[in-house]
C-alpha cells in the first residue's frame, strides 16, 4: 500500500505509512483535551488521502462517542450535569462529547437514539432533534413531513406577523409589522422553551375545517369575516422616513420648513397639510401617498442666480420627502436627531392598519399556504352542534401531493390541549403519542379521528360527510395584497428608452417579457401584439433617407429636412420602436453602418 497523501486545510503537507494510526492518534489525542475539540480528521480510503481541518467558519455539531457498541455518557454522568458537580466542557474534555464537521461525519456511523446503538456504531445522537435547524424543530411533529415541506415551513415562519420586538415604541426600523393579538400555541415543541418563542410569538389559535369548496380551490383559503372583524390576524404597519438637512461647499445647506409659493418646484397646498412652519409633520394626522411628510428645502445650484430683470437672487429649491404613492396612513412618531456627520436628521414613523383581505397570505407551521379566497359571514359558515363555527376553512385536495401529516396531527393535538386547558409538547420523535391523544379524545366525548358533526350555514341541514376541524397554530404572512397589487394607465417613462419605468414604487408598467409575446404569436394576435410592444410602449417618428438609408435629421432652425451622411432631401417619415433607434445609434457608435431599406406597403 502506497503512503497515504496528508492535507492541512486543504493543502498537501506530506505523506504518512500509516493513515489510520495517524487518525486514531490524533482522534485520541482530541478526546484527552491535548488537541482542540474542534478539529477534525478524515480519512479516506477509496482515495487514500487524510484530511486535516483547523480552519474557523466551519459547523460543528455534538454527538455521543460509542464504543463497542457502547455510549460513553452514562446515567451517572447525567446525575452529575443535574446536580452540577460536571458540566458539559468537562464532558468534552473527557471526551464522553465530541464536535464533529460535515467532512468527518461522512466516516461515521451515527444512531438516532440509545434504543438503536450497535457495535458498528461509532456516534449516537444526543437528541434526535439536533440534525434540524431551530426553523423546522419548531414544527409540530415535523419528523410525519416531506422534507421540501419542513423548509417552507421553517422559511415562512420568519415571515410571520407578530411581536417582532418588545421596544417597537422606541425603534425606527425602515418596516416593521405587528400583529395586535399574538398568541402562544397551544400544540407547540419543546425547542420554544429553549428559545422563549413564547415571549415573541407569531401567529394565532384559529379553529380549522379541513373541507373542499369552491372558493378554497388549490390552496385559497375562506376565513370568517366576523372573525376578522372581531380582530382575528389584524396587524399594524409601520414604515420610517428620514430626512437630512444636508451641508454644501459655500457654507449653505438645506432646511427644515414649510416650503412657500417662491420656493422653485413647489407642489401646491393641498400637498403641505400634514406639516406645519417647521417643516415637520403632526403626530395623528392622516396622509396619503404624495403627500409631504417632511418639509424640506434646498440651495440653488450655483449660488448666484440672475432673474429676467437682472437681479440677483437665491432660488431655493423644493426638496421634501413624500410618502410614498402606494402608501397612506397616520403619522405615527416624530423623531429629531443628529447623523453621524453631526447634521440634523428628522425620522417620521408612519402607521397604517392592515385588516385580512381577499390575497392575504397565510400559513400553517407544517409548509401549507393559502392566500384569502374569500370572506364570508359568520351566518354562512358550517357549524357544530354546540355551535362552533370555524375561523377558516382548508380544502383537502392539499394534502394529496404535499403530505403535511404534521397538519393533521396538530388539529388533534391542540384539539387535546384546547379541552383540558394545557400546552400538548409536539416536538419532533419527543412529542405526545398521537395514540394517547386520539384515546384522551375519546374519554373527552369527541371522535378520536377529529370529526365533527358539522351544518350548513347555508341550508341549516346536516352536512352528509363528517369534517375534520380543531384549532391549530396559523400565521399571518408579510406578504399583504395592499402591498404587491399594481396597475397603470399612463405614467413615467425612461429617459433613455422612452419606454414605461419599472417597478411598482415608480409607478411603472407591468413587463411584457419573451414568453408574454410568444403566447400572442401563437394566437396570431399581431396587432394586439404591435399594440403591447409598440403603441402603448414607445413608438415614435424617424426620418428614414430614401437614398443611403440613414436617420436623417429634422432641421427645425433652418425648417428643412435632410440626411446627414448623403446630403440628399428625400426623406419619408416611418413609425419605429424608440428601442430600434436606440440600437441603430449604438450601432453606429461601434462603426457598424446599419442600412434601412425603404419601400412603398404592399
Amino acid at each position: 500500500m502506497s503512503e497515504a497523501k496528508v492535507y492541512l486545510n486543504g493543502r498537501l503537507v506530506g505523506f504518512h505509512k500509516d493513515p489510520r494510526k495517524l487518525v486514531d492518534t490524533l482522534r485520541t489525542r482530541r478526546r484527552n483535551g491535548q488537541l482542540p475539540p474542534t478539529i477534525s480528521v478524515t480519512y479516506y480510503e477509496s482515495t487514500n488521502e487524510v484530511y486535516i481541518y483547523t480552519d474557523a467558519g466551519r459547523l460543528v455539531r455534538p454527538l455521543i462517542v460509542v464504543k463497542n457498541g457502547k455510549p460513553l455518557l452514562t446515567e451517572e454522568h447525567i446525575k452529575g450535569l443535574q446536580e452540577g458537580r460536571i458540566t458539559w466542557r468537562d464532558l468534552v474534555r473527557q471526551g464522553i462529547i465530541e464536535y464533529l464537521d460535515a467532512e468527518e461525519e461522512e466516516n461515521a456511523y451515527v444512531a438516532p437514539d440509545l434504543e438503536h446503538v450497535t457495535p458498528e456504531h461509532t456516534h449516537v445522537e444526543i437528541n434526535p432533534i439536533i440534525i434540524l435547524g431551530l426553523g423546522v424543530a419548531l414544527i409540530p411533529y415535523s419528523q410525519h413531513n416531506l422534507s421540501t415541506r419542513n423548509m417552507h415551513g421553517a422559511k415562512m415562519m420568519d415571515q410571520g406577523l407578530g411581536l417582532y420586538a418588545a421596544n417597537f415604541k422606541l425603534r425606527t426600523d425602515t418596516m416593521s409589522y405587528l400583529l395586535y393579538y399574538p398568541q402562544k400555541p397551544v400544540l407547540k415543541s419543546k425547542v420554544a422553551d429553549f428559545i422563549r418563542y413564547e415571549r415573541r410569538p407569531s401567529g394565532q389559535n384559529i379553529i380549522v375545517a379541513v373541507t373542499p369548496d369552491l372558493y378554497a380551490m388549490d390552496d385559497a383559503l375562506i376565513m370568517n369575516l366576523d372573525s376578522v372583524q372581531r380582530g382575528l390576524f389584524r396587524a399594524v404597519f409601520f414604515r420610517t422616513y428620514t430626512a437630512v438637512e444636508r451641508r454644501y461647499p459655500g457654507g449653505q445647506k438645506d432646511r427644515f420648513e414649510r416650503p412657500t409659493e417662491d420656493v422653485s418646484g413647489y407642489l401646491g397646498e393641498e400637498y403641505y397639510h400634514a406639516i406645519g412652519d417647521d417643516g415637520l409633520p403632526i403626530p395623528e394626522t392622516y396622509v396619503t401617498g404624495g403627500d409631504v411628510l417632511i418639509g424640506r428645502t434646498s440651495p440653488p445650484r450655483f449660488l448666484e442666480e440672475v432673474t429676467q430683470f437682472g437681479i440677483i437672487e437665491e432660488n431655493r429649491n423644493e426638496s421634501s420627502i413624500t410618502v410614498r404613492m402606494d402608501e397612506e396612513g397616520y403619522v405615527d412618531t416624530v423623531l429629531i436627531t443628529d447623523d453621524p456627520n453631526g447634521a440634523r436628521m428628522v425620522k417620521v414613523k408612519l402607521r397604517q392598519e392592515k385588516i385580512p383581505e381577499l390575497g392575504d397570505k397565510f400559513a400553517a407551521r407544517g409548509g401549507q399556504k393559502g392566500v384569502i379566497g374569500m370572506l364570508v359571514s359568520q351566518e354562512d359558515m358550517p357549524f357544530t352542534e354546540q355551535g362552533i363555527v370555524p375561523d377558516l376553512i382548508f380544502n383537502t385536495h392539499s394534502f394529496l401531493s404535499r403530505m403535511t401529516v404534521s397538519y393533521l396531527l396538530e388539529i388533534v393535538g391542540a384539539k387535546v390541549g384546547a379541552l383540558q386547558g394545557r400546552h400538548v409538547n409536539g416536538t419532533p420523535w419527543n412529542g405526545e403519542p398521537v395514540k394517547d391523544l386520539e384515546a384522551t379524545l375519546r374519554q373527552l366525548g369527541f371522535k378520536p379521528t377529529g370529526k365533527e358533526i358539522l351544518y350548513d350555514g347555508l341550508t341549516g341541514e346536516e352536512m352528509v360527510a363528517r369534517i375534520y376541524m380543531g384549532p391549530m397554530y396559523y400565521q399571518r404572512l408579510k406578504h399583504l395584497a395592499s402591498q404587491k397589487i399594481q396597475a397603470r394607465a399612463r405614467g413615467p417613462i425612461q429617459i433613455l428608452t422612452r419606454q414605461p419605468t419599472e417597478g411598482k414604487a415608480r409607478e411603472g408598467g407591468i413587463r411584457f417579457g419573451e414568453m408574454e409575446r410568444d403566447t400572442l404569436i401563437g394566437h396570431g394576435a399581431a396587432m394586439t401584439l404591435y399594440e403591447r410592444l409598440v403603441e402603448e410602449s414607445d413608438k415614435t417618428t424617424v426620418l428614414i433617407c430614401e437614398e443611403c438609408g440613414n436617420v436623417a435629421i429634422d432641421d427645425a432652425i433652418r425648417k428643412e429636412r435632410y440626411c446627414p451622411v448623403c446630403g440628399s432631401r428625400k426623406v419619408q417619415e416611418v413609425e419605429v420602436s424608440y428601442a430600434f433607434k436606440l440600437l441603430l445609434d449604438e450601432l453606429k457608435s461601434l462603426g457598424i453602418y446599419p442600412k434601412i431599406v425603404l419601400r412603398d406597403k404592399a
